[in-house]
């Protein structure tokens, strides 16, 4: 029997965002789709997953869905056998004056969440979300909106709350000792080339970062043909 593979969200996201993944995929792999339901922190989300999952699994983790991953293995390294890391990252959120920048836009845009509704403020982050040729996309772009409107403006709060609390997993990445892909788009703003290239360095074994071409933060939605195509060889 195949091993299953793990799909991860990140915030705000659900099944959508691995959607266009699933028809190229082999039939006979199992996935499943994790579900974040009103946790508010990584470490619990990691639980949650662990609390569903098989014995034994492969995980790929898309934004914040990759740190999730990283508190699945701290938590249970026995239970995973490949892992997959996309446009994430893995330090804690930085001290003084970067911290608090990245604190502030955060909560900007939960305060347009709260006070104008989800789909205000899909509308306006998801200009830095995709490639910038891609912003004509417009199926593409309002299936991203429509998608972050599936979730409310209280889960956008635990789901940041997670991100701002969230663990330095550094330690994590320097025990991985099982095969570990790392993958990011070439026009990532929220999660660049050089953040994956730390990430791969600080594994024990040599691993190169595959960056996708053409593609932004959303690259599962952006470019599933090529990703697809990655992450066959990575389960190979």
């Amino acid at each position: 029997m195949p091993i299953p593979l793990i799909l991860i969200p990140g915030l705000m996201c659900d099944h959508s965002v691995w959607t266009p993944l699933l028809p190229l995929l082999p039939d006979e792999l199992q996935t499943h789709i994790a579900d974040h339901g009103d946790s508010n922190s990584l470490v619990d989300m990691a639980q949650r997953l662990l609390k569903n999952a098989p014995p034994l699994f492969d995980m790929a983790g898309h934004s914040m869905g990759g740190r999730v991953a990283l508190e699945v293995y701290r938590l249970a390294p026995e239970r995973v056998r490949r892992i997959a890391l996309m446009n994430t990252g893995y330090l804690p959120l930085a001290a003084g004056e970067a911290g608090g920048k990245e604190r502030a836009g955060r909560m900007q845009l939960l305060a347009i969440a709260q006070a104008q509704g989800v789909r205000a403020m899909a509308e306006q982050w998801v200009r830095n979300m995709v490639a910038p040729a891609r912003l004509q996309d417009t199926a593409l772009i309002q299936q991203i909106i429509d998608m972050f409107e599936r979730k409310t403006a209280a889960v956008f709060e635990r789901q940041q709350h997670a991100l701002l609390n969230r663990l330095d997993a550094s330690d994590v990445l320097q025990r991985i000792h099982i095969p570990c892909m790392v993958m990011t788009g070439e026009h990532d703003g929220w999660a660049d080339v050089a953040q994956h290239r730390a990430m791969a360095d600080l594994l024990p074994s040599k691993t190169d970062v595959c960056v996708v071409a053409n593609a932004g933060h959303m690259l599962t939605m952006e470019e599933p043909a090529a990703v697809a195509q990655v992450l066959l060889n990575w389960l190979r």
